[in-house]
């Protein structure tokens, strides 16, 4: 699976960005799929994540209420609708895969850490100004 994530930008404190991330490869609607961002000089982080089947959604508490995930398997795209985007939001944004069946009936209810994530694009970078 490759992806390509794209829509990142400039833009004022409490402004607008949409991340687009598009798949190609192996079949799109089986896979979960999930945001991360990485700051300078820190660890990559949980943003938002989407389960393959149901659209089971977590966000990380620092983005819940402003971002939204979504997805489009026809299209073979994964969103991330970001509002009210604040200084400490600037990051490299990153799409990713993975195989795991979080959020299905009779699985675990919360996405996979990091490392078991499968795929990754090559990140898209988003800078909120002050």
């Amino acid at each position: 699976v490759q992806l390509q994530a794209s829509g990142g930008g400039l833009v004022q404190a409490g402004g607008s960005l949409r991340l687009s991330c598009t798949a190609s490869g192996r079949p799109f609607g089986s896979l979960a799929l999930g945001w991360f961002r990485q700051s300078p000089g820190k660890e990559r982080e949980f943003v938002a994540a989407i389960s393959c089947c149901t659209g089971s959604i977590v966000y990380a508490d620092s983005v819940k209420g402003r971002f939204t995930i979504s997805r489009d398997n026809a299209k073979r795209t994964l969103y991330l609708q970001m509002s009210s985007l604040k200084p400490e939001d600037t990051a490299v944004y990153f799409c990713s895969a993975t195989h795991n069946t979080w959020g299905e009936e009779g699985t675990t209810p919360t996405p996979p850490p990091i490392p078991e994530y499968d795929y990754w694009g090559q990140g898209t970078q988003v800078t909120v100004s002050s």
